[in-house]
């Protein structure tokens, strides 16, 4: 898994450096293992930034009518920037891909000040598209526990062992906070059996690590997913794996979630990740702190997490509406 994303990482590389100026594409080279070797992005982020500034610097080149060299950037108006976004806009990009989008090139552009290269003001003068903020939207505990069991598949024309091992997954991401990658890049060493230990060391974005707990029935579902899986789980290999043997892709996981939602009568906002918010806000309502919160679900900055705050006081505004005589 890690192979194929740093694959894709210097391919995205590889086609950004084809399509600039010289001077631009040395700077880009020594930019991209900035981010790679101080910033310890993960190839899969370098991918992503790498394919924004290529897509910028290739509209900015149609709205220039030539190919950007340092000095050309360097000399870019307000307008010249807007214009881009413009184009992109057209072509139906939602605000929060733009802000990413925006939010690559003026991570170069500070490279570019930080090596004297120039510097790129008018990429800090335009405002990012404003993006709507949206509250997450968590499963009920009933809900996530019934995905989370293989016996909702039961029907389903598919071996034993892979309905074990999607129950596993989505054990972990709603019993421990996982997000999906990180569900799926754990080793079979990463996971203690039952009774010997109760913790997982997690490597969430940015190669950060953090020790989350593990609940009983997480473990067991773990184990018994482990016991009927035809493939041999060494420890240094990928824990959870697909039908013919390789790492699991989360599209298997997504597809999986997308029919229990079908049987189980969910709306389309329950996905894998949605599991991570009702882990989040199930904790919060049962008394938990935000602090604590942060530190499970690998949050860098505690505002990130304030948003759970919201999430449960608006449930508690809708159980005071439905319950109490005088809320109608």
């Amino acid at each position: 898994m890690a192979a194929s994303d740093a694959q894709k990482a210097a391919r995205a590389e590889r086609a950004l450096l084809a399509g600039a100026a010289p001077d631009v594409g040395a700077a880009l080279t020594a930019w991209l293992a900035r981010l790679g070797h101080e910033r310890r992005l993960s190839p899969k982020t370098r991918e992503a930034y790498a394919r924004d500034v290529a897509t910028f610097l290739g509209l900015l080149a149609r709205h220039l009518g030539r190919v950007p060299d340092l000095r050309a950037l360097a000399d870019m108006h307000p307008r010249d920037v807007r214009a881009v976004i413009a184009a992109r806009r057209a072509e139906g990009i939602e605000p929060r891909t733009q802000m990413r989008f925006l939010a690559a090139a003026r991570s170069f552009g500070r490279h570019m000040e930080r090596e004297g290269l120039g510097k790129v003001g008018a990429l800090t003068a335009v405002r990012a598209p404003r993006i709507p903020r949206t509250l997450p939207r968590p499963l009920s505990p009933a809900d996530a526990r019934a995905m989370a069991d293989p016996a909702t598949r039961a029907g389903e024309d598919r071996e034993p062992w892979v309905l074990a091992r999607d129950a596993a997954v989505i054990a972990l991401l709603y019993g421990s906070g996982l997000r999906i990658s990180e569900a799926l890049g754990l080793m079979r060493r990463d996971m203690p059996e039952p009774g010997r230990g109760d913790q997982i060391i997690v490597h969430g974005k940015g190669n950060k690590t953090r020790m989350v707990p593990v609940l009983k029935a997480v473990l067991e579902a773990v184990e018994a997913y482990a016991r009927a899986c035809p493939h041999e789980l060494e420890p240094a290999s990928p824990l959870f794996r697909g039908v013919k043997g390789g790492p699991l892709s989360p599209r298997i996981v997504q597809q999986a979630v997308e029919r229990m939602r079908g049987s189980l009568g969910l709306p389309d906002s329950a996905t894998p990740h949605a599991l991570r918010h009702s882990f989040a806000t199930h904790l919060l309502s049962r008394g938990s702190d935000l602090r604590s919160i942060q530190e499970l679900l690998g949050h860098a900055s505690l505002s990130t997490t304030q948003i759970y705050a919201a999430v449960d006081s608006v449930a508690l505004m809708a159980a005071w509406k439905a319950a109490h005589p005088r809320a109608r």
